[in-house]
């Protein structure tokens, strides 16, 4: 028998399918099989033969995904075959026993027990296969405990499983309840567990784990736990798209399922960005689901309406849509989802019944405020409303009423004129209401082409006497030039009436506010003049000058913001007379004495009329975006400004015209490209804090040899690293080594200077960080992932992604042995050579570059035996102290008891304390040996050769004795590259 098994088994256990493997699998289970039910005789050897066998092929199973699978399948069917004759449990037990043993034992009982479980588990509807003892519940454990598993192999294949075995006893009748107790690892519940997977790093860990979120989110229970959602929002922006696209899945089914504020929160901060997702398929998804779960929900309230009793609006409308409303229009996320409007308004997917839904939210909101005889001044729509109906109604502009525009304008517009006469009511919500005004507005836009022409002129008449008025809000000013010039185009008969048209009033517009911006210059001027005995203003102070401000300089900053805002309408219009005033405004702050004759050149805006100076800075960019010999001239002026100015919004506008300018001008990129001066103005923004950052003579430098300078430098640099393709990070490297390391072998960067050593230890130290590494494994995730999670349609993408790796990785190893090393070995003599400090820090970073490569040390550092003993001694050095770290911390871990050494019980924070006491005691048993010091004869000293010649033993006699100590107190202490 024993023989007819091992010739039988290959056959059986072949990775490929064939006749001869089905016909093998077939003969073992209805032939071999029985044989073990049978009486038989003496010592029931068959028995026992049959009871191995599915031992021995488990034992004999291949390791490679595919056979391994191919060999599972044929070890349940002899199992199977098992289970008629009541010989099955051994079995289950040997698989229990070897989820416990070798890594390949352990991958291999984590595919039996998921193929095993339908024959352990009964189909009758209730728990029974699950209770205590029995082998549906060790099955279970097997595959959750395998989760943490510490081969990542292992935890991304039972995280799989885990997935589909909870379709199998859901198929079979399992409550929830129980489910819920059954996959929990002693007190950590799955909900810790998935948690934990989330932020694995191996990337199938991960796909797996937000499979199994996806398939397991009614076990997680309610409330979902804070960091769990974190985790899965974090997945979606994950560098792998499969990632990706599980990460979307996953914290869609939550939303899906518990559409409670935080989950919305984190949903709308997570999915909507993946509309710019460079994958197509991701952006496709995003749409749809945004969708599915926001705008159709929103929808189910087109045909709601009010009885006589309903006087909350909350209680009216479906639960969590107004709430949806409000969290859509959040800053943060409103651009995405404006996009993704624009997107399915395009592919048509938009309903005209959303718009209609959303004019029902907003009128029942308003007949209930009236219904509870509250002033009107004091309503507000809710919060996203106007908003969506603005970006929706341009792809429904027949399902918008005209009527409901036009009531809603003039209330809006009747408020707000006359909001100083209100107050026996109560103050209006002006800022709520400005908000929606820009939104009705966008609307009327929209809709512009459905609008009855009486309607359309009065509507474009009022609109434009509120903005001679000059006295809106700055947001107002803009929506309200849009919707004039929309409307001005649908009044005219042709396309040249309309732009005629359009031009007439914004000549007329930019005329009135020259004379307001000259008014106010003038009056500033002579306020100047005036006595000037007063305390100076506090930074507090100063930045709050504008509440108080005159209503002369508000009307300036609106008729500034309103040229800006009518010169990129209306390109052609004129504007020669407001470049003088605003060249005077923005170069007003200068230390260069101004022209006399001009009013307001001898004051500085910047200090008396903030908003004003910002303003006017914003509108000169948007008339150089309309003209280029303009642009060309004060390029180098905004340049100047984002240098010297303290002002973050000022620096932050500066920054988005300029990236304008490259945009529009593509003549003029070779002045607006990043050239080292404009670059280095840009990144220090990097490190900048929330607040007003520290400026000092070094604006836009950080110049320093000290730790907080060098620690936001590397800040900057490894940000820039995180952004690079690894070819990239492979040109970054080979730049760095010719250009600074090279540099200072040849003698041209000084390293006896501190701005030299700065530079070079700044240079070693990006080489060294993790960031700039390139090993063989950096394409491993996409194929571990196509090997172990079962994407089959991704093998030929995964495959020219791992020979895109593995060349990179060959270039990166020929650059090191060819061009790096050469350079590291003549700089580590010239440092040795003039005793630098950064010797210690040349080593680092040849440790960690070389630490890939233990085994061909011989090949790679043959050219210096001597810096390969020192690196080799240096290695083994670092890993002795890390093993040594680990041994006293386990040996304290030892002592305190098991009780003090676990991590709930804080057992992980005495661990420092635990490899001092090690080593404390060792040091004592020393001294208590009583040895004594060894003579120094006895010991091994250097030899070491004088430097003063003579008889060796080196006696200072004579002139030398002076010079000698003269040049010892002449060198630098060792910390002096760290001082500033």
């Amino acid at each position: 028998m024993a023989d007819l098994v091992r010739a039988v088994a290959p056959v059986a256990l072949s990775g490929s399918k064939s006749a001869a493997r089905a016909a093998a699998v077939d003969f073992f289970a209805r032939k071999v099989v029985p044989l073990g039910g049978e009486e038989e005789g003496e010592d029931g050897a068959v028995r026992k033969a049959v009871g191995y066998l599915p031992r021995y092929m488990a034992m004999k199973a291949p390791e490679k995904s595919e056979a391994r699978a191919m060999a599972v399948e044929a070890i349940v069917e002899v199992v199977r075959a098992m289970g008629e004759i009541g010989m099955m449990e051994g079995f289950a037990g040997y698989v229990v026993a070897m989820s416990k043993g070798k890594a390949k034992g352990r991958l291999l009982a984590v595919d039996l027990v998921l193929a095993m479980l339908p024959l352990v588990v009964n189909s009758e509807g209730d728990d029974c296969g699950l209770r205590e003892g029995s082998w549906g519940l060790k099955f279970v454990q097997v595959l959750v405990e395998r989760c943490s598993d510490t081969v990542g192999g292992i935890r991304a294949r039972a995280l799989t499983n885990a997935a589909q075995a909870l379709d199998v006893l859901s198929e079979r009748g399992v409550e929830v309840d129980r489910l819920q107790e059954v996959m929990r690892v002693g007190n950590m519940g799955l909900g810790e567990l998935l948690r934990r997977r989330c932020i694995d790093d191996k990337a199938a860990v991960r796909k797996a784990a937000l499979v199994l979120i996806t398939k397991a989110i009614r076990l997680i229970g309610r409330p979902i736990d804070e960091s769990l959602l974190s985790a899965m929002g974090a997945a979606c922006s994950d560098p792998l798209v499969s990632i990706r696209k599980a990460a979307l899945a996953a914290i869609s089914e939550v939303f899906r399922n518990f559409p409670d504020e935080r989950v919305t929160k984190e949903w709308l901060q997570a999915v909507p960005p993946l509309v710019i997702d460079s994958e197509t398929s991701i952006q496709e998804e995003c749409e749809n689901l945004f969708l599915e779960l926001v705008l159709n929900r929103i929808c189910q309230a087109a045909n709601l309406s009010i009885d006589d009793h309903s006087n909350d609006v909350e209680e009216v409308f479906p639960k969590g849509t107004l709430d949806l409303l409000e969290s859509i229009c959040d800053g943060e996320v409103a651009p995405c989802i404006k996009k993704i409007c624009a997107s399915l308004g395009k592919k048509k997917k938009l309903k005209p019944r959303l718009a209609s839904s959303l004019q029902n939210i907003i009128t029942i909101s308003e007949s209930l405020w009236l219904r509870s005889r509250k002033p009107i001044e004091q309503w507000t729509a809710p919060v996203g409303a106007w908003w969506l109906l603005s970006e929706v109604s341009s792809f429904a502009p027949k399902s918008v009423n005209w009527e409901f525009l036009s009531h809603h304008w003039k209330l809006l517009d009747n408020v707000i004129q006359d909001k100083g006469k209100v107050s026996s009511k109560g103050e209006p919500n002006s800022a709520l209401w400005a908000v929606d005004r820009v939104s009705l507005l966008q609307t009327i836009s929209n809709v512009s082409t459905e609008l009855p022409l009486e309607p359309a002129a009065e509507l474009a008449h009022s609109l434009l006497s509120r903005i001679e008025n000059f006295d809106m809000h700055l947001s107002e000013i803009d929506a309200h030039v849009k919707s004039l010039k929309t409307l001005c185009k649908r009044k005219a008969k042709t396309a040249k009436e309309g732009e005629t048209l359009i031009l007439k009033w914004v000549q007329q517009l930019i005329c009135k506010a020259i004379s307001i911006i000259d008014d106010y210059k003038k009056e500033a001027s002579e306020a100047a003049k005036g006595p000037k005995f007063f305390t100076p203003m506090s930074g507090k102070l100063k930045g709050r000058k504008d509440a108080s401000a005159p209503k002369s300089m508000s009307q300036a900053v609106a008729a500034v913001f309103t040229v800006g805002s009518v010169i990129l309408a209306c390109p052609n219009a004129s504007v020669q007379g407001v470049i003088p005033l605003l060249h005077t405004i923005i170069t007003s702050g200068n230390s260069e004495p101004g022209p006399k004759n001009i009013a307001g050149a001898a004051i500085s805006f910047q200090e008396i009329a903030p908003s004003l100076y910002i303003q006017s800075w914003d509108t000169m960019a948007k008339i150089c975006l309309v003209d280029d010999k303009l642009a060309k001239r004060y390029i180098p002026v905004f340049v100047q400004e984002l240098e010297r100015s303290d002002m973050a919004t000022l620096r932050n506008n500066i920054m988005v015209a300029m990236a304008d300018f490259y945009v529009r001008y593509t003549a003029m990129r070779d002045y607006v490209k990043w050239r080292a001066e404009l670059f280095l103005r840009f990144l220090p923004s990097l490190s900048e804090s929330q607040g007003r950052p520290d400026r000092g003579p070094t604006l836009f430098a950080i110049r320093g040899t000290d730790e907080r300078s060098r620690s936001k430098r590397m800040h900057i640099y490894v940000s820039l690293l995180k952004q690079m393709a690894p070819e990239h990070l492979l040109a970054t490297s080979a730049k760095l080594c010719a250009e600074i390391l090279a540099a200072a072998c040849d003698g041209l960067l000084n390293v006896d200077d501190a701005a030299g050593r700065a530079v070079l230890q700044d240079a070693l130290q990006i080489l060294a960080c993790k960031e700039m590494r390139i090993h063989p494994s950096i394409c491993t995730d996409n194929s571990e992932m196509d090997d172990e999670g079962g994407d089959g349609g991704s093998t030929t993408a995964a495959a020219l992604q791992a020979a895109k790796g593995r060349a990179v990785t060959q270039v990166a190893k020929k650059n090191l042995i060819q061009i790096a090393i050469p350079i590291f070995i003549e700089l580590k003599r010239l440092l040795e050579s003039k005793n630098s400090p950064l010797t210690g820090c040349l080593m680092e970073c040849l440790r960690t570059l070389l630490k890939d490569y233990k085994n061909e040390f011989d090949e790679i550092l043959v050219a210096d035996k001597q810096l390969q003993k020192e690196l080799l001694y240096d290695m083994q050095k670092h890993d002795a102290a890390g093993k040594g770290k680990g041994k006293a911390a386990a040996a304290a871990a030892a002592e305190a008891g098991p009780s003090r050494a676990s991590p709930a019980n804080g057992g992980g924070g005495k661990r420092m304390d635990g490899s001092a006491r090690a080593k404390a005691m060792s040091v004592l048993k020393e001294v208590n040996r009583n040895t004594p010091t060894p003579p120094l004869s006895s010991m091994s000293v250097p030899k070491v050769r004088s430097m003063l010649g003579g008889d060796g033993g080196g006696a200072l006699t004579g002139s030398r004795r002076p010079a000698v100590l003269e040049s010892v107190r002449r060198l630098e202490p060792f910390g002096s590259d760290d001082e500033n």
